[in-house]
């Protein structure tokens, strides 16, 4: 091991990195959230009545190709559970804040839980793949 790994070995398993990478990823998907979910407005077709939204397609992928790309960093820079919940958690916090403001049937802690689910299994997915990238190219 050279020098230099060493270091940058050191450096990441220093506590008060961790914390700080931690805290940054977990502002950076509040405001992933604050930023790009919070669209509540339903778009109503005058033809036909239907109505659709309040998430746009566009605003989706963004949110996920974000969330994708925080995970990422998470994963090689933090334990990979950390990178996981540093994501997860923040961002269906920030989901629950806004759907059970503005739900009055009690169905958004279904949501909640489906959020929670979904983020936690797609950023293990990702951190997976993330460290297997990592392994194949040492």
């Amino acid at each position: 091991m050279s020098t230099r790994e060493g270091t940058i070995g050191a450096i990441m398993r220093n506590k008060s990195f961790t914390a700080l990478v931690t805290f940054i990823i977990v502002a950076l998907t509040t405001a992933t959230w604050w930023t790009l979910g919070r669209d509540t407005t339903r778009e109503v077709d005058p033809a036909t009545g239907a109505v659709t939204g309040p998430y746009e397609a566009p605003q989706v992928i963004a949110c996920v190709v974000v969330l994708v790309a925080l995970v990422v960093i998470g994963a090689l820079l933090l334990p990979a559970w950390l990178a996981v919940l540093g994501v997860s958690l923040p961002f269906t916090a920030a989901w629950t804040i806004q759907a059970s403001s503005t739900d009055d049937s009690g169905l958004w802690a279904v949501g909640a839980v489906l959020v929670l689910v979904g983020t936690l299994v797609g950023g293990t997915m990702v951190t997976a793949i993330t460290r297997a990238l990592v392994r194949n190219r040492d």
